[in-house]
C-alpha cells in the first residue's frame, strides 16, 4: 500500500513517467509555426517523426511559402491553366512542380529545385536557331538516352557556327545562371557501355569558342573559352543576369559562335541550354559521364 501511496504522489507532483511531455503533446498550430522557417527537405524529415508532425507538415500556408512568387505564371505557361493543377494543395502542387514539366511543344522543360523551391529551365537544341541545321553535311539530329530531350544536334563539320536563341519568363527575384551543355564527340552503347566516337572532333583548340548573353532590361555578358573534354558532357557557363521585377517578363537572348572561317570545326554534341538559380554554383559546371 506504500508503494502505490508513493506511486500516486510522484505522480501527482509532476515527477512521474505518465506527466512527462511528448512531442506529440505540441499543438499542431506551433509545430506549423516551427516548420515554416524551414526548407522543404528539413519539413519532410520532421513529418516523419509521428503523426502530429506529419499533419502539421501538410498545412498550406507551409507550402505556399516554399512556391516560387511566380507559381501562377508557372501554372498558366507550362500547364496551360490546369484546374486539376491549381486545385491542388500547396504541399501537393510543390511535389508535382520539383518534377519536370514539358512545355512549348515538349522542346522546354521546367522543375522547381526539391532542396530550395529554385526554378529551373532547360531549352532543347530543336528550340535553338542553328545555321546550317537543315543541311546533312553539316549537322544530324541524334537519338540519346543521355539527353533529357532524348535527341541532340551533331554536328559533323562546319566552317561557320552559329548558335542563337530567345526565350521569355516571369522569374522569382535573384540572380540566375544560363548554360549550354556540350560535348565533344558523339557517344552512344556498345554491349552495355558506353562509348564515344571522337572521329570528327578538330578545330577547337584553334580559336575560343564566344558566348553572348543579353536582357530586356539591358543586362549583356560576353565569355570565350576553347571547348575540351571530350567524351563528357559539360555545362559551359555564358553569364548571369539578376531579376529585379519579379512580376515582369524578362526577355532573353543568347548565342554560341566560332565564326571564324580559316578553319572548319566538327564533332561535337549540342544538347540543351539550362537555366538556374547562380546559388547552384560550381556543382553545374561538373562534367557528366554516364
Amino acid at each position: 500500500m506504500g508503494a502505490n501511496e508513493s506511486r500516486s504522489s510522484s505522480d501527482t507532483n509532476g515527477e512521474g513517467p505518465s506527466s512527462m511531455p511528448r512531442l506529440g503533446d505540441i499543438p499542431e498550430s506551433c509545430m506549423a509555426s516551427i516548420l515554416m522557417h524551414l526548407d522543404p527537405l528539413e519539413i519532410c524529415k520532421l513529418a516523419r517523426l509521428n503523426r502530429a508532425f506529419h499533419a502539421a507538415s501538410s498545412a498550406d500556408f507551409i507550402w505556399e511559402l516554399k512556391l516560387p512568387s511566380n507559381y501562377r505564371f508557372i501554372l498558366d505557361k507550362v500547364f496551360d491553366g490546369n484546374k486539376t493543377m491549381a486545385d491542388l494543395g500547396k504541399k501537393d502542387l510543390y511535389s508535382k512542380l520539383c518534377k519536370p514539366s514539358p512545355f512549348d511543344g515538349g522542346t522546354k522543360e521546367m522543375w522547381l529545385d526539391k532542396d530550395t523551391g529554385g526554378v529551373c529551365l532547360s531549352i532543347s537544341s530543336e528550340a535553338l536557331t542553328i545555321t546550317g541545321i537543315d543541311d546533312r553535311r553539316y549537322w544530324n539530329h541524334i537519338f540519346t538516352y543521355e539527353s533529357r530531350f532524348q535527341k541532340v544536334a551533331y554536328l559533323q563539320q562546319i566552317w561557320w557556327l552559329e548558335v542563337d536563341g530567345e526565350f521569355e519568363f516571369q522569374f522569382p527575384a535573384g540572380t540566375y545562371s544560363l548554360f549550354f551543355r556540350l560535348q565533344l564527340g558523339k557517344s552512344t552503347k556498345r554491349m552495355g557501355r558506353r562509348v564515344c566516337n571522337t572521329e570528327h572532333i578538330h578545330g577547337w583548340d584553334v580559336k575560343p569558342v564566344r558566348f553572348e548573353l543579353t536582357t530586356s532590361d539591358g543586362q549583356h555578358v560576353v565569355s570565350q573559352c576553347l571547348l575540351d573534354n571530350p567524351g563528357n558532357w559539360v555545362h559551359y557557363h555564358v553569364g548571369d543576369f539578376v531579376v529585379k521585377h519579379p512580376n515582369e517578363l524578362t526577355n532573353i537572348k543568347f548565342s554560341l559562335t566560332q565564326i571564324d572561317c580559316t578553319h572548319t570545326k566538327g564533332g561535337l554534341c549540342l544538347d540543351a541550354v539550362f537555366i538556374y538559380p547562380s546559388s547552384f554554383g560550381n556543382e553545374i559546371c561538373r562534367p557528366f559521364r554516364s
